[in-house]
């Protein structure tokens, strides 16, 4: 048996989502998320750690897991995404849960596992994104302004 999975790790920043504390509603919408992506919930389990000040969410999949560690406090959210499947895609529900918690940024990290080839294949193939996701209006009309401002001032001194 030869097993190639995917494992997703994504952290979302400064979450905008108010609901940052509503347990119901976080594992409700990861239910969701996990139905529309066509993934069997076989258990879930959601959790406060008084301790660390965050909740924990895990859905044992038939397909793998889904786990979470939210800190409304932070406005951060840690997710773990394990897909026991080749041709699987644990972006479809990380792009869910960034719909749902809304971050400023995002940083992922996608791993293949379970390459059982030679020694030289069994280090992880490991593809990082960090990106911001809110968008940058009038970046050109500032820059023109700017360039603008420069050659009026070199104009007026020269």
């Amino acid at each position: 048996m030869k097993l190639n999975a995917r494992h997703l790790t994504a952290d979302f920043y400064n979450c905008k989502n108010n609901k940052l504390k509503d347990i119901d509603l976080i594992e409700s919408t990861l239910r969701t998320i996990a139905f529309e992506a066509n993934f069997k919930i076989l258990s879930m389990s959601a959790r406060i750690i008084e301790r660390n000040h965050h909740d924990t969410f895990v859905a044992i999949l038939e397909q793998g897991h889904i786990s979470l560690h939210v800190y409304p406090e932070l406005k951060y959210v840690a997710s773990d995404i394990y897909l026991c499947e080749e041709a699987a895609d644990p972006e479809t529900i990380a792009r869910g849960l960034r719909k749902f918690f809304k971050p400023d940024k995002m940083k992922t990290t996608l791993l293949k596992r379970g390459d059982f080839g030679s020694p030289k294949e069994l280090r992880p193939r490991v593809k990082t994104h960090v990106a911001p996701l809110r968008r940058i209006h009038n970046t050109g009309a500032k820059v023109g302004a700017k360039v603008i401002r420069v050659l009026a001032r070199r104009k007026h001194n020269g």
